[in-house]
């Protein structure tokens, strides 16, 4: 039987996670389990700052006039 650890999260999951969190509050296990999971993990903060990134270039060209 394989050990159940309630925090540990796949990078899967983790991204579906950082997805969801632009669109609503995550429960705070969530937030805990994401947080111990993007410690640990090399990849998934680069893809955090990817989601950053577009999140802000969205919003600047959200508000960009042609003047």
């Amino acid at each position: 039987m394989k050990p159940v650890y309630p925090l540990r999260r796949t990078c899967k999951e983790a991204s579906a996670l950082l997805i969801a969190r632009e669109d609503r509050a995550l429960p705070w296990v969530e937030r805990l389990a994401l947080r111990v999971h993007l410690a640990m993990c090399q990849a998934c903060p680069r893809f955090e700052r990817q989601l950053l990134t577009m999140r802000n270039a969205m919003g600047q060209w959200r508000h960009y006039t042609d003047e």
